[in-house]
């Protein structure tokens, strides 16, 4: 029964982590986009530390290998996938960015067969991955006569932002440190926001405190910060450890419906065909990849109603 009991929580995280995208579209109108993501995780770092210290023992990574995992979640997880995200989406849409966000899980189970050897895909899985990839190439429609062209540049920098949080999800269980999530999200949070204000200054992004303290500006920044991230890993950590990582995955799966929704509701866009189409296609390719996991939960649910 606790697994049906998680099917609310599971469904705020996805409306949660769904909506931020169109948070993010709502605060690039005042931020610089890499300034923004460095300020939201400024915020949540700090209450992901604080958690940390309530949550575990030691909150402080020790040695080598846990600090390496903080190394490659900073750069990689929050920083590199950050940056690339919310630069992406200044010129597509929430929806579109969602959908390619959702392609993830299947990039890290395809990075994982090339750096973890015990995870190494088998040929249906090895199509699944190639299936996810075409559904990239159906949002993102590039001309060849003209391949950077903005709107396909922005969709490829997201496909970036989900490449870069799925080789670091994959570098992070290679180091196997026996660092608590916990611990290894605050720091890494932390890190990402130090590397991102480094880039921001890099890119000499603008600094503008009368837009910055626009109720709009305010309000999506807090949004992000507090719920997205402060809220939404609260409850990611808890479904994790009641769900196991294949189901929580799924997570990646609904999301795009409420950042499609949302998206609607307040910028009034529409999702196109290609979006949509590029969805089932990404989700057909997450089904080959993880056909294996899948029917075990199958078999898992079904032992569970044979018992009831």
């Amino acid at each position: 029964m606790s697994r049906y009991r998680s099917f609310v929580p599971f469904l705020v995280l996805a409306a949660v982590w769904g909506t931020a995208f169109v948070a993010i579209s709502a605060g690039l109108e005042y931020f610089p986009p890499v300034l923004f993501a460095a300020l939201r995780y400024d915020v949540a770092g700090v209450l992901m530390l604080g958690y940390a210290a309530y949550a575990v023992d030691d909150p402080i990574p020790r040695g080598r290998d846990q600090w390496a995992t903080v190394a490659v979640g900073a750069v990689l997880m929050i920083a590199a996938y950050h940056a690339f995200l919310f630069v992406g989406q200044q010129h597509t849409t929430a929806a579109a960015a969602a959908v390619l966000v959702s392609l993830s899980p299947v990039l890290t189970t395809g990075f994982a067969r090339a750096l973890v050897p015990s995870d190494a895909l088998s040929p249906v899985g090895v199509v699944g991955v190639l299936i996810g990839l075409v559904g990239v190439a159906i949002i993102a429609r590039p001309d060849p006569s003209n391949l950077l062209a903005t709107d396909v540049v922005a969709k490829l920098l997201v496909f970036l932002a989900a490449a870069s949080f799925a080789l670091g999800s994959v570098l992070t269980r290679r180091i196997d440190a026996t660092l608590p999530i916990e611990t290894m999200e605050a720091w890494s949070m932390i890190g990402g926001a130090v590397v991102m204000h480094a880039v921001s200054l890099a890119l000499r992004e603008p600094v503008d405190l009368e837009s910055w303290t626009q109720p709009e500006a305010l309000g999506a920044l807090a949004y992000l910060a507090l719920v997205a991230s402060a809220l939404g890993f609260l409850l990611y950590f808890d479904l994790l450890e009641r769900l196991g990582a294949v189901e929580i995955n799924m997570v990646s799966y609904v999301a795009p419906i409420f950042a499609a929704i949302f998206d609607w509701l307040y910028f009034g866009q529409v999702v196109d065909v290609a979006t949509a189409v590029g969805f089932v296609v990404i989700a057909i390719g997450f089904v080959l990849v993880k056909h294996r996991a899948l029917r075990e939960e199958v078999s898992h649910v079904r032992r569970q109603r044979s018992k009831g």
